[in-house]
């Protein structure tokens, strides 16, 4: 299957990357401070710990996040969207990875889910996308729809920060 839009892995080179005629998304939340919380994350994300804690459903080729992996998200058992990882990284200071629309997705777009690690040691999430609606009920909602996606990309951080918490110098 293609990709249901052109800029696939426009997220990599830059998070706030929206083409025309997307909407941005972009939330970015502090999880903690140091090695053990920055591992901690990356490792929720990169293996769909995460997702699962957020109550998503995730259907992988892979247990792990690689480019290529087709992942099948489903909320609610009623929608569901299917994806492809178009970039990952496991860098010493940033690990996370972007998916790709797939046909029978609602929206059209790319979505990032990126764990870093500043130079002070302070962990961040940073969740960013570009979308537009693929679907009659994606467009339908409008601006409900741009909210729901906002409510998520916060609540992905903070599902983050408690998976994280137990972490030797989480704070």
């Amino acid at each position: 299957m293609s990709f249901t839009y052109e800029a696939v892995g426009a997220t990599l080179d830059d998070l706030a990357a929206c083409p025309p005629g997307f909407h941005p998304l972009h939330v970015r939340t502090r999880i903690g401070e140091g090695a053990e919380v920055f591992h901690k994350a990356a490792e929720a994300v990169l293996t769909w710990e995460l997702h699962r804690a957020l109550g998503v459903g995730i259907e992988a080729s892979a247990d792990r996040a690689a480019t290529g992996v087709d992942v099948t998200v489903s909320l609610a058992g009623l929608i569901k969207a299917p994806c492809r990882i178009v970039w990952t990284l496991e860098e010493s200071r940033r690990a996370g990875w972007a998916y790709g629309t797939l046909p029978g997705h609602p929206e059209s777009g790319e979505e990032a889910f990126l764990v870093t690690r500043t130079g002070d040691g302070t962990v961040w999430l940073t969740v960013a996308a570009f979308s537009r609606p693929a679907k009659w009920y994606a467009r339908a909602g409008g601006p409900a729809t741009r909210g729901l996606q906002q409510a998520y990309a916060r609540r992905c951080g903070k599902v983050l920060r408690g998976l994280c918490a137990d972490a030797p110098d989480a704070f």
